[in-house]
């Protein structure tokens, strides 16, 4: 008796979640699948069919990420009820699993450039500013919700041309923000150190986001619209000069500058202003011009391999989970002496940043963390008070004492930083969002559902779009053909 032969799935089945209909971003379960050494996400919504989203392209790594798991922190205010279910309550609601890790505040929709990669589309023909007396509300709203908030970033459009930009800083140093960070695109400090001098006024507790895509002047007008080398070069004189610590951001395109991030780490260690470097994968939101979500995605482990395979110091072991977001962040610190740079992140302990520690970025709170990063750093270790020594390591991560004579210009940090759209959504990814726009509503929103669902007109018409649309349903394990069709490339 010859029995059947029951089929092989194509894939392994390593879970489930909620994710989003790419088309109508109505929500739909989701298999979390591994094939072909990816992992992907299955799913089918019942008017747009079965889509298949690339999420990792490193198995191990996905999978270490669970390790990184821990308890959230809860912010100290909600500010809406749970009514309809995530993502449809943001506010923050109480059934959010994590805090503000960092707070950002748009503080204007004008811009100087219209950038073809913008996830908040901004542009020179908007020229809205919005007032000092709301966006102080909207940071006595975050206080509310922190306590003392860890990081406040301000964003936009360009901040910088704000006509009350520097009434903004001081009336967030006046209040218990721990680090003030100033998202921008360079073209003002370039061009004005007037400006630069009274930047450095803020210091310590201050740093400048400095837009950084590219070395290559092509790649940075695909991505920015203008090649900016010039304008970029001079930022980082006049930020130098004045001895203001900064942050590289780079977003990052498949096929345009994914093959020089080992490049731009070298770069940026040729500069003492440069603290780190984020690198965040491109996402499909706002304004992403000829952006196609399967050829040119470059997810987060492509960047950590990336950097890896640069041979640029950091391994394997240097580049980590980050505990409080471990699905969308990931996080590497270096010693740093001139150029040259030795990654220590690996010398810490999991259980040290998953265990000892909350979802903070404060360290003298903590003994038994104090305790094992001096015996660490043996050897006449001494800590000093110096506030700009290592007072904004950021990301969670603790601060760490170094050798006497060495400050925070020693500290080399790289972090890459995910965020989703429609078609890698994740609810569970959502939840323990620590990255939050504040609204003038004194709303704690998301970054990834304040883009989909919240940010204007469009994205409310969106929210409004997806709850009418039939839920998606299951896809059913027995059919690889509705497996094999995903693998021509729907997305």
């Amino acid at each position: 008796m010859n029995a059947p032969i029951r089929k092989i799935a194509p894939y392994v089945f390593y879970g489930q979640t909620t994710s989003m209909c790419g088309e109508c971003m109505a929500l739909v379960p989701a298999k979390i699948i591994i094939e072909d050494q990816n992992v992907y996400y299955l799913k089918r919504c019942r008017e747009h069919g079965v889509q298949k989203a690339l999420v990792s392209t490193d198995i191990p790594y996905f999978k270490l990420m669970q390790d990184y798991i821990k308890p959230g922190d809860r912010p100290l205010q909600f500010q809406t009820r749970t009514e309809e279910g995530c993502p449809y309550d943001c506010g923050l609601c109480p059934d959010h699993e994590q805090h503000s890790c960092l707070g950002l505040i748009d503080v204007n929709e004008a811009c100087n450039l219209t950038c073809p990669v913008c996830f908040a589309d901004s542009s020179t023909a908007r020229t809205t500013h919005r007032p000092l007396a709301e966006i102080e509300r909207m940071m006595d709203a975050l206080v509310a919700s922190e306590g003392e908030a860890d990081l406040l970033q301000l964003s936009g459009g360009e901040p910088t041309i704000h006509p009350q930009i520097i009434e903004i800083l001081e009336a967030a140093k006046r209040r218990p923000i721990r680090h003030v960070m100033l998202n921008t695109n360079g073209i003002r400090i370039a061009q004005d150190e007037d400006f630069v001098r009274q930047l450095a006024a803020f210091k310590p507790g201050f740093e400048v986001y400095l837009q950084f895509d590219s070395l290559r002047p092509a790649v940075l007008k695909n991505l920015r619209g203008a090649d900016l080398t010039r304008i970029r070069r001079e930022a980082l004189q006049m930020l130098e000069k004045h001895n203001i610590s900064t942050t590289l951001v780079v977003v990052v395109k498949r096929g345009q500058n994914d093959d020089e991030l080992g490049e731009i780490i070298r770069h940026a260690l040729q500069w003492k202003c440069v603290r780190g470097i984020t690198f965040q994968p491109v996402q499909d939101a706002g304004r992403n011009e000829g952006f196609d979500p399967d050829g040119n995605r470059f997810v987060l482990s492509d960047i950590r391999r990336a950097i890896i395979d640069a041979g640029t110091a950091f391994g394997e072991r240097d580049i980590i989970p980050l505990p409080c977001n471990p699905y969308s962040i990931a996080i590497g610190y270096a010693l740093r002496n001139g150029e040259r740079i030795a990654p220590i992140t690996s010398f810490f302990p999991r259980a040290m940043l998953v265990e000892a520690l909350p979802n903070a970025i404060t360290f003298e709170k903590y003994p038994e963390l104090h305790r094992q990063v001096l015996n660490f750093f043996s050897l006449g270790t001494v800590e000093c008070n110096n506030p700009e020594r290592l007072d904004a390591l950021l990301c969670c991560l603790p601060e760490v004492p170094v050798p006497e004579g060495m400050g925070y210009e020693n500290i080399f940090r790289i972090a890459i930083v995910e965020f989703m759209d429609a078609h890698n959504f994740c609810l569970a990814r959502v939840k323990r969002s620590c990255i939050h726009f504040v609204t003038p509503k004194a709303q704690i929103i998301p970054f990834e559902t304040y883009n989909l669902f919240y940010r204007d007109e469009a994205a409310r018409a969106r929210m409004a779009m997806s709850r009418v649309v039939p839920l998606g349903i299951s896809i059913a394990e027995s059919l690889p053909s509705a497996a094999a069709s995903t693998s021509a490339g729907m997305a």
